[in-house]
C-alpha cells in the first residue's frame, strides 16, 4: 500500500469553507493530514467539509475566524494548535470576495480596503503570527496565494485591485521566504482563471470564450488544480523548494 505523503502532519488551511480552500483542505486530508478548518462566516459549507474529511477516514475540525482581524488570528493559532497538538503546514487561501454576493456593490474604496485587510495584511498577520510555533516543526510549511495576473497585468478596476494586492504578496512572500529560511519553507500559488462562483454564474459566456481561447489547455481550472500544486509545494517532495 502507497504511504501517504502527509502522514502525521499537522495543517491550518484559512478560508477552507468553499472553493479553493475546500479542495486544499480536502487533498491535504487524503494525504494523511489532521486540517483545521477555517472559515469566515460559511459555518455551513465549513462542517460540510469537515464531514467530507472524515467520511475519507481523516480528521478535521472547523475554526471561524476573521482574518482582517488580527486578533481573530491569534484566536485561530491558539485553537489550531490546541487541536491539531501543534502546526507543520499553513496554507493562506482566504480571500476577499468582492465578485459575487454583497462585496460585488461595494464602491471601490471599499472592495480595495477589504483585500487589502483580508488577502494582503491577514496574509502577512498570518504569517507573522505562527512563524514560531513553524519553527518547532521538522518540516514547517506556509504556501501563500497570489494571482497569475500580478505578473501581466489585466485592463479593468477589479483587476487593478487584485493585481497590486497580489503583486504584494508575492513581494512579501519572496522576503518572507528569506527571513524564515531554512527552518520554514515559504512558497505561493498564483493561480490563472478557475472555475469558481465568479466564473460560473456572474460571467458572461462571451467573456468565458475569451478566457478559454486564451488558455493553452483550453479550459478553465478547477479548484482541485490548485490543490495539487499545495498539496505538493506541502510535501516532502518539495524539501528544495
Amino acid at each position: 500500500m502507497k504511504a501517504l505523503r502527509l502522514a502525521g502532519k499537522k495543517a491550518v488551511v484559512t478560508g477552507a469553507s468553499t472553493g479553493i480552500g475546500q479542495a486544499v483542505a480536502i487533498a491535504l486530508a487524503r494525504e494523511g493530514a489532521k486540517v483545521a478548518v477555517n472559515y469566515r462566516s460559511s459555518a455551513e459549507a465549513a462542517e460540510r467539509c469537515v464531514e467530507t474529511i472524515v467520511a475519507l477516514g481523516a480528521q478535521a475540525q472547523s475554526f471561524q475566524a476573521d482574518l482582517s482581524d488580527p486578533e481573530q488570528i491569534d484566536k485561530l493559532l491558539e485553537s489550531s494548535i490546541t487541536y491539531l497538538g501543534g502546526i507543520d503546514i499553513w496554507a493562506n487561501i482566504a480571500g476577499a470576495d468582492i465578485l459575487t454576493g454583497p462585496g460585488a456593490n461595494l464602491a471601490d474604496g471599499d472592495k480595495l480596503q477589504q483585500l487589502l485587510d483580508v488577502d494582503l495584511k491577514g496574509t502577512i498577520n498570518c504569517c507573522w503570527a505562527v512563524e514560531s510555533t513553524l519553527r518547532k516543526s521538522p518540516a514547517g510549511v506556509i504556501i501563500n496565494m497570489s494571482w497569475d495576473l500580478a505578473l501581466t497585468g489585466m485592463a479593468g478596476r477589479n483587476p487593478e485591485m487584485f493585481a497590486a494586492v497580489k503583486a504584494g504578496v508575492s513581494g512579501f512572500t519572496r522576503s518572507f521566504a528569506r527571513s524564515v529560511a531554512p527552518s520554514i519553507r515559504v512558497n505561493e500559488v498564483a493561480p490563472g482563471w478557475i472555475a469558481t462562483e465568479f466564473a460560473e454564474t456572474t460571467m458572461t459566456e462571451q467573456y468565458r470564450r475569451g478566457v478559454i481561447e486564451q488558455t493553452p489547455l483550453g479550459r478553465f481550472g478547477k479548484p482541485e488544480d490548485i490543490a495539487a500544486a499545495v498539496l505538493f509545494l506541502s510535501s516532502d517532495e518539495a524539501s528544495f523548494i
